[in-house]
């Protein structure tokens, strides 16, 4: 069993003429969270949709758990029940309530029976706090618990790992903690993590590195403290001063 849950090997990706990833190479440890900073258009949402095959790479390999998920012979589907996926639009079916939102992908791609699949869901919307809005609908949620309620769907499966792409940019600032609260909770619990965010104090105190994208590259990565107060490359001092200024 490899000790990477994640290795990316020279990955590249195309838009048309446009290349949005150039030659990425990065690993995420198993238990480990690395947290992906930096500016809009650099690629970070890419690599993401490509870890779990939603984007296709022009070229290079990505293995999970050491498979080589971009082979010809890759369980694709196999590899979605591994892999828990957080977006920033929180994607619920509006005119289901919170309960059969979090039921069907156990129901469709597990096969669980509807008393198996309600009694995983009750677990999960307990364990981010939420148990008591089985019933709702997503409509009379916030929208820090419609993120939340996504979360639980994703965990419903089961995964290996999560990826979060910016799970907090919709949401307004009051709401924001709740989320990163949820996520602290399970890096804590040892869950393989890798985050796209702009929310620098979660990288800080909770990400394992952090790896700092611009225009397709990896221009830095490290340990927290060091990327983000004693950053190496002047581009990545511009991007926080900028983040600073805000």
């Amino acid at each position: 069993m490899t000790d990477y849950s994640i290795e990316i090997r020279d990955l590249h990706k195309y838009f048309g003429d446009l290349e949005v990833l150039r030659g990425i190479d990065a690993v995420v440890r198993t238990g480990e969270v690395v947290c992906v900073i930096g500016p809009s258009g650099s690629g970070k949402s890419t690599l993401l949709r490509c870890v779990n095959l939603l984007e296709e790479p022009t070229s290079g390999s990505i293995l999970i758990e050491g498979e080589d998920i971009t082979g010809p012979d890759a369980d694709v589907d196999g590899l979605r029940t591994r892999i828990g996926m957080v977006f920033q639009q929180f994607n619920l079916f509006p005119h289901l309530t919170v309960l059969r939102n979090l039921r069907i992908a156990q129901r469709k791609v597990l096969r669980r029976d509807v008393a198996e699949a309600d009694e995983v869901a009750r677990a999960m919307l307990e364990r981010v706090g939420l148990s008591d809005k089985v019933d709702e609908h997503p409509s009379r949620l916030s929208g820090g618990q419609q993120q939340r309620v996504a979360i639980a769907r994703a965990l419903c499966m089961n995964p290996d790992m999560m990826l979060f792409d910016e799970p907090t940019s919709a949401l307004d600032p009051e709401l924001i903690g709740e989320v990163l609260d949820v996520m602290r909770e399970l890096a804590k619990e040892g869950m393989t993590m890798l985050v796209v965010t702009h929310e620098m104090g979660f990288a800080l105190h909770v990400a394992d590195r952090v790896i700092f994208m611009d225009d397709g590259v990896i221009v830095e990565e490290g340990p927290p403290a060091e990327v983000l107060r004693n950053p190496v490359h002047e581009r990545t001092r511009r991007f926080l001063r900028a983040l600073d200024a805000e």
